[in-house]
């Protein structure tokens, strides 16, 4: 264990909504000091306002980390004034378009976002990490990481990314004093419109339906315990499953009809 007087934090990229903010609060009850980064502009001071509220000591940076000078600039910030144990990388973005629709600045900042900046953090930060014993890695992907799906495209391409990276990392530091785990979420009830939309896909998608909270606590849960994969509840160990013992053909075709209904129902 560590032995130091200075305090020690867990950090959260795209901390300050959704499933990176259930992260943070999740932490902050477990009393956990934190680092949080997010976009300018989206609250990331009053998140900060409320764990602090809650006991915590907690730091933010809102920058852009699909620019690799933010990237560096942030984690260069955190090794010249942190001790830190605990790094989530939820930071990324996806969404529903016809492929031939997106322009390039668009498949470029996914590709910096989910793929790049995930790598990066990770590179840079696993020093101060293995400072700490024991110390944690929490990466972000999505069941979109197990199956090609049409008008996501580049989605699950940079998320299979993710779950391959974490993998590799834990056989590389197996027997070291720290874990990598990666979480493959299905959808997620971060608002109505995205769960009215979310459920024209069928009861599948709606038996997937997790708040982030409860992705939160349950993906702390067997972080802790140095799980490798994290399943969250049964039917997305039943989601897990079928997507491993299904023809690539059956759960693409399935997946990107749904993918198309969802992109459709947003056009609306």
């Amino acid at each position: 264990m560590n032995s130091s007087n200075h305090p020690i934090y867990a950090v959260v990229t795209g901390a300050s909504q959704g499933l990176g903010k259930a992260f943070a609060l999740e932490l902050a009850k477990k009393e956990n000091n934190l680092i949080l980064t997010s976009l300018p502009g989206e609250g990331l001071a009053q998140l900060a306002e409320q764990i602090e509220q809650m006991g915590c000591l907690v730091h933010y940076r809102e920058t852009d980390l699909t620019i690799t000078t933010n990237v560096m600039e942030l984690t260069s910030w955190i090794n010249d004034n942190y001790e830190i144990d605990i790094l989530i990388n939820n930071v990324g973005f996806g969404g529903n378009k016809r492929f031939l629709e997106v322009n390039a600045d668009y498949i470029e900042k996914m590709l910096d976002l989910n793929v790049k900046a995930t790598a990066l953090i990770t590179h840079q930060l696993l020093p101060a990490l293995l400072k700490n014993e024991p110390a944690y890695v929490l990466n972000v992907s999505s069941m979109a990481a197990w199956c090609p799906i049409a008008y996501k495209t580049v989605y699950p391409a940079s998320k299979a990314f993710v779950y391959s990276f974490t993998r590799s990392l834990q056989s590389e530091f197996s027997g070291r004093p720290i874990s990598f785990s990666v979480l493959n979420p299905g959808p997620m009830k971060t608002n109505g419109d995205v769960s009215s939309r979310i459920e024209t896909q069928g009861m599948g998608a709606k038996l997937l339906l997790i708040p982030p909270s409860e992705i939160a606590k349950i993906s702390l849960k067997q972080l802790f315990r140095r799980k490798k994969v994290i399943k969250l509840n049964w039917p997305h160990r039943l989601g897990w499953f079928l997507l491993h013992v299904l023809p690539v053909s059956i759960k693409s075709a399935i997946l990107s009809n749904n993918a198309k209904k969802e992109m459709e129902r947003a056009e609306q």
